[in-house]
């Protein structure tokens, strides 16, 4: 029996490229992100490269010069495998791996394995992997200029059928064989896709506002639901532990019940293939009534973290979702007044001791209430359905009995404004 050894650790140098508008601090920043991906990831960090480029170089994305700076770091370190944070394009890769004599991935690659690991549901595992094959095709692509044809003595060019060289035969297998997995991952995204739609519209039958938990990974958005809702999510001090959404019901102080959701850390440079792949699990985001944006208040740089956010949900098209920021972690910044100025309307609180989620359950509330509008309604009495219907949609403040029917005051959703329009007072159809 062999005995395998399952504290290895792959030793990692970190490589980064600090490039205009980008300052030499701000990629110092990323590095040190890079790092923690890499022991998410389950290696150590060992050395790391850094390098001022006005733009990359298109053989080796180092200059030449740093490149080989870069063999020589890896072979002091004794380093298997160098991280770049930024992508490479299959040549790039190609050619340094030539030049270090070991591998070469980028941070997209990272960020893809550490999915890998931490999917669990079926909708996970299959839009990870449907992610990885996107990712690795065109590098497949990419290898057919470096394996070379074995070509048989006929003719010149030597490329008669039969004489074709079994790098190349491979390479088009290899090809095959992943387009295949891809449209076959991509069928069953689609059944998943529309199951996960059924689900929705049945939450949305339900009327209950849907507030999603958003945020920078390790921002603290699983310990705020467990906190809130009594979830029991798995929560780990480290990057991406959540990638299967959950969603529970919350009662706020008001009365008002809620469906509040958690859902994937976003990062910066988020790889635009899983962006893609878990398009369906963030479609959840975009149809929110609320995004509740959990800052990691402890962080060297929340704003950042932030804009990165942001810039990911103007991609997955919830940029215009209404916001409330919530600065997560309070006990460990002792200037969080400074920050809660920047985002009006922001709260702070402690998922970790429960300090100010009393304020940030009146917040969810006040946010909420602020986003229905307050309407007057007549129903006839023989429209006993409408009347159910209005109470089942929205909050009913006051009913009063009327000669030609029911007069309610309710406080409905823009939706279901517009669907109960024929019942408005005249003042509440402008």
């Amino acid at each position: 029996m062999v005995l395998i050894d399952r504290s290895f650790r792959e030793k990692i140098v970190l490589v980064g490229v600090a490039m205009p508008p980008a300052t030499l601090d701000e990629a110092e920043q990323s590095l040190d992100e890079l790092a923690l991906l890499v022991n998410t990831a389950g290696a150590d960090p060992v050395a790391r490269v850094m390098q001022r480029l006005e733009t990359p170089d298109p053989a080796t994305y180092l200059g030449k010069g740093k490149a080989q700076q870069l063999h020589e770091v890896s072979e002091d370190a004794d380093a298997d495998t160098v991280v770049f944070d930024d992508e490479l394009t299959p040549a790039q890769q190609r050619n340094l791996e030539k030049l270090i004599r070991r591998t070469a991935i980028d941070r997209t690659a990272l960020i893809l394995d550490i999915f890998a690991q931490h999917a669990h549901t079926q909708q996970g595992k299959v839009q990870v992997e449907l992610a990885q094959l996107r990712y690795r095709l065109p590098r497949l692509r990419g290898r057919a200029n470096s394996l070379a044809q074995q070509r048989g003595g006929v003719g010149a060019a030597g490329g008669a059928i039969g004489n074709r060289g079994p790098g190349e035969k491979q390479l088009e297998v290899d090809r095959r064989r992943l387009v295949r997995r891809m449209s076959k991952l991509e069928g069953e995204l689609k059944d998943l896709r529309r199951r996960g739609k059924t689900q929705r519209r049945a939450r949305q039958r339900s009327r209950l506002p849907a507030v999603t938990l958003v945020g920078y990974t390790n921002a603290g958005k699983s310990t705020l639901l467990n906190r809130l809702t009594a979830a029991e999510v798995v929560v780990e001090n480290r990057l991406f532990s959540t990638l299967d959404a959950t969603t529970r019901r919350l009662d706020l102080p008001g009365g008002e019940v809620v469906l509040l959701s958690d859902t994937v850390g976003f990062v910066r440079k988020l790889p635009h293939q899983l962006v893609e792949a878990f398009r369906s699990t963030l479609e959840e985001v975009a149809e929110a009534d609320l995004l509740v944006h959990v800052v990691d208040a402890s962080a060297v740089d929340p704003q950042l973290q932030i804009d990165a956010v942001r810039t990911v949900l103007r991609e997955i098209g919830a940029g215009d979702v209404p916001e409330l920021v919530v600065f997560n972690k309070a006990d460990l910044n002792t200037e969080l007044a400074t920050l809660v100025e920047r985002e009006p309307g922001a709260v702070a609180v402690s998922a970790l001791t429960g300090q100010g989620l009393d304020g940030l359950l009146r917040a969810l509330g006040d946010r909420l209430r602020a986003l229905s509008k307050v309407v007057e309604l007549t129903v006839p009495y023989e429209r006993g359905d409408v009347l159910a219907a209005v109470h089942r949609s929205g909050e009913v403040l006051s009913e009063a009995h009327q000669e030609d029917g029911m007069t309610l005051r309710a406080r409905l959703d823009e939706a279901e404004v517009a669907r109960f329009r024929e019942w408005l007072t005249s003042d509440d159809q402008t």
